[in-house]
């Protein structure tokens, strides 16, 4: 960090630093951009942090984030409570909101099982899940996990865990994404394409 710089501009940039994507250039040139445009950035995003961390809440039920509890998805009447889709983290939760397709409703794990960090059932939100299941009503449980090896570590033990309660457990097919060519995918995914074939 330059000499001229003051305490405030410098854990200004390390707490920038610290966000996913940021390394310490990219922080240097956002924590520029915010002191330029004090009144148009800085001054608003200082107001809306503040207020996200006065209001927004874990929601009870899912795990998700909002200003309610439970949260508008759990709220909502018009969602089938038949029907849970199972997702990492709330960033992934979004993305399937984006897509609009899925009118269910959520369950946030917060993270995924990992035995080289140290991450077992217990730390995520395992028996909740197993609770919902056993007490709503639920038909199927769509696990939409990451397909690495922690994802499918964990899509493998919660499908075990679920066993015995009659729901149905089934996984979001993997393969050839939409206007992807075959020239550019990865072995891997060329075979999970060949193996999720459907009749055309």
């Amino acid at each position: 960090m330059a000499a001229s710089a003051g305490p405030e501009i410098e854990r200004l940039i390390s707490l920038l630093a610290k966000l996913p994507g940021l390394g310490p250039r990219s922080a240097r040139r956002a924590a520029l951009a915010l002191l330029k445009r004090r009144d148009q950035l800085l001054a608003p995003l200082s107001e809306a942090l503040a207020d996200a961390a006065a209001r927004v809440k874990t929601c009870s039920v899912c795990g998700s984030l909002d200003t309610r509890d439970p949260c508008a998805i759990c709220a909502d009447p018009g969602r089938d409570g038949s029907l849970i889709c199972v997702v990492e983290e709330v960033g992934a939760l979004w993305a399937m909101e984006r897509a609009g397709a899925f009118r269910g409703r959520y369950h946030v794990l917060g993270g995924l099982l990992s035995a080289l960090d140290g991450v077992g059932p217990d730390a995520l939100r395992i028996g909740r899940l197993v609770g919902r299941v056993a007490n709503e009503g639920v038909r199927e449980v769509i696990l939409a996990l990451p397909a690495t090896v922690d994802g499918q570590t964990t899509a493998h033990y919660l499908a075990e865990r679920l066993a015995g309660t009659g729901v149905s457990v089934t996984m979001l097919a993997r393969g050839v994404p939409v206007g992807g060519e075959l020239d550019w995918l990865d072995d891997g995914t060329i075979v999970q394409a060949l193996r999720a074939r459907r009749p055309a």
